[in-house]
């Protein structure tokens, strides 16, 4: 029996963490899910109480169908698959490895769900809850540039601070924040991979996308597997090597 009041998270004990975890409804915009997510995983960052509510979690998906399970999928996944522990070292892998490998098991089924086709966002949410269960470094973490349309990366070169565009913008990379005001700033084409030149976890997320039928998302991955000029100085280098350098351990 888990002694919450000896757990804490991000706001102190977490004696409040049962209730929230008994109210939580399959629903997205449920409020309940943006409380549990704050002190959880606080802007990414995990704490004692976030590993505990795995096994909670796991329960809640084991009993919605494959189409309600998206939030808790989701939410275990960010706690698994996160690296910034500051009150502990805790490797979920090992320490709740039956209950991850559980979660891998429903997020499979999940992706499977017809129903994600007009989801393509949840689609990319699931996608690196997966990763993050199979112990896939960073892209579990930085799945979701997919979904925010962008990546700030560092030239590798020059260091200046590029925003790499992927979407409704266009394709490109920029050093101006506020691409997004067609404000003339200088904007270089990215080079998309060729899908047949791909490989490792390149290969994988790109043919797995286009067999669940998300085209768009499987475009966006030979950009970000592919290369980039920086928009300061010029030099060309792959947008998912700054994007491990930046965000790898």
């Amino acid at each position: 029996m888990t002694d919450w009041s000896q757990l804490t998270h991000a706001y102190g004990t977490a004696e409040d963490v049962p209730g929230l975890l008994d109210e939580v409804e399959p629903d997205p915009g449920h409020p309940v899910w943006v409380a549990l997510w704050s002190r959880l995983c606080h802007q990414g960052t995990v704490y004692p109480a976030s590993f505990a509510a795995l096994p909670v979690l796991v329960e809640k998906a084991r009993h919605w169908s494959a189409a309600d399970r998206v939030m808790p999928l989701v939410l275990a996944g960010a706690i698994v698959a996160s690296v910034d522990q500051p009150y502990g070292d805790v490797d979920p892998h090992v320490a709740y490895a039956a209950e991850v490998a559980e979660l891998a098991e429903f997020t499979e089924d999940a992706l499977r769900d017809a129903g994600l086709a007009d989801k393509p966002k949840d689609y990319v949410l699931l996608l690196a809850a997966l990763l993050g269960f199979e112990g896939v470094e960073v892209w579990g973490e930085q799945l979701d540039g997919i979904n925010d349309g962008e990546y700030e990366v560092p030239c590798p070169h020059c260091e200046a601070e590029n925003f790499i565009v992927l979407g409704r913008h266009g394709y490109f990379s920029t050093t101006d924040s506020m691409y997004m005001k067609e404000s003339g700033a200088k904007r270089v084409p990215l080079h998309p991979r060729d899908p047949s030149a791909l490989d490792g976890v390149a290969k994988r997320l790109h043919t797995r996308t286009l067999a669940d039928s998300q085209p768009e998302i499987a475009k966006k991955f030979t950009y970000v597997f592919g290369n980039a000029h920086c928009a300061e100085c010029g030099a060309l280098f792959g947008v998912d090597e700054a994007i491990v350098a930046r965000w790898g351990t």
